[in-house]
């Protein structure tokens, strides 16, 4: 049975600063306010179908949820309460900012259901969130991730690559810091350039350069692979499609399949390091998990016609005893 999210958005509702990249009418498709009777129409459209109950939330993202106005804050979260306490759903998920967490918050969130918070990090290096406004210490992040993880939630991290200011030898040591807080789940998001932002101009003024579609691939197929090697789940991996965000795009890597390149990316990177090793030539069948062949054949066979450019024939099957980004290689001749 499918689970079900029901995403609310509370676009820059309580954000003290706008930050270089951020936009959240583009990345959401909204401006305005999100009342109870939007919660209770949303929940009503989400649990016409049959669903998994005890693995569906109510998410509450687009602004930082803990710093809203603390009426209203307390007013969407006794909306949605109701349908977690009736059964509807396990729990809530919020996004916030790391510097808007603190006991008595917590305390109130633990209260109203929530299960499950999100903290946007972004990055780890304090220049880095300086040069784009985030207004927070990567000290802020690791105090308020320690006390989610103590008060019993679910920890979520979010990062950025390719800010303004950064390096993918900057953006691995952020991935590398975010694992040592020992999140469940992370959402990795390539920087993508908004209209109306601080980065637009930026960008106009020739005073950065995002990274192309194939740099943020390569950037992110190295921080996908840490993760699922360190046992976090990434739950989100590029910025979604819809909301304005085609209208509202100037530049940097944004694609709808971003994640399914970046996994292509980490089993041709394996196999190469596979053959090269070994240096085999001719024919080969590659071995992986059943679900992963079409990562493994990339988009339109483009890991197929690569190893080939590397005097490789290879064919592609399924072994269900193989996992995730594991791939087997036997010769054919």
């Amino acid at each position: 049975m499918k689970h079900i999210n029901v995403a609310l958005f509370v676009p820059h509702k309580g954000c003290p600063h706008m930050c270089s990249f951020c936009n959240q009418k583009t990345i959401s498709g909204t401006s305005s306010e999100l009342t109870q009777s939007d919660i209770d129409e949303a929940v009503r459209i989400a649990t016409s179908k049959e669903y998994d109950k005890e693995n569906s939330e109510i998410a509450f993202f687009g602004g930082s949820f803990t710093a809203i106005d603390r009426k209203y804050m307390i007013q969407l979260l006794e909306c949605a309460y109701k349908y977690v306490d009736s059964g509807l759903f396990k729990g809530i998920r919020c996004s916030t900012r790391p510097d808007a967490i603190d006991e008595e918050m917590l305390e109130i969130l633990k209260n109203y259901g929530v299960t499950a918070i999100e903290l946007g990090a972004q990055s780890m290096d304090d220049e880095v969130l300086s040069m784009n406004d985030r207004g927070h210490t990567a000290e802020d992040v690791v105090k308020a991730s320690q006390l989610i993880k103590k008060h019993g939630f679910e920890l979520g991290l979010q990062m950025m690559t390719g800010l303004y200011g950064s390096t993918p030898e900057k953006d691995i040591e952020t991935a590398e810091r975010l694992i040592s807080l020992k999140p469940e789940t992370v959402r990795i998001y390539p920087t993508v350039v908004l209209e109306n932002t601080r980065l637009a101009t930026l960008y106009r003024s020739g005073d950065y350069t995002p990274e192309t579609t194939e740099e943020a691939v390569e950037n992110c197929s190295v921080i996908l692979d840490m993760f699922n090697n360190a046992g976090i789940k990434v739950i989100r991996l590029g910025l979604h499609s819809g909301g304005n965000v085609e209208e509202g795009f100037v530049a940097g890597a944004f694609h709808p399949a971003f994640r399914e390149l970046c996994e292509s990316r980490i089993y041709f990177d394996k196999l190469k390091k596979i053959i090269d090793k070994e240096k085999i030539t001719g024919k080969i069948t590659i071995y992986v998990c059943p679900s992963e062949i079409s990562k493994m054949t990339g988009q339109k066979k483009s890991n197929i016609l690569l190893l080939e450019q590397m005097g490789v024939q290879a064919g592609v099957r399924g072994d269900g005893r193989l996992g995730k980004y594991e791939p087997r290689v036997v010769r054919e001749d």
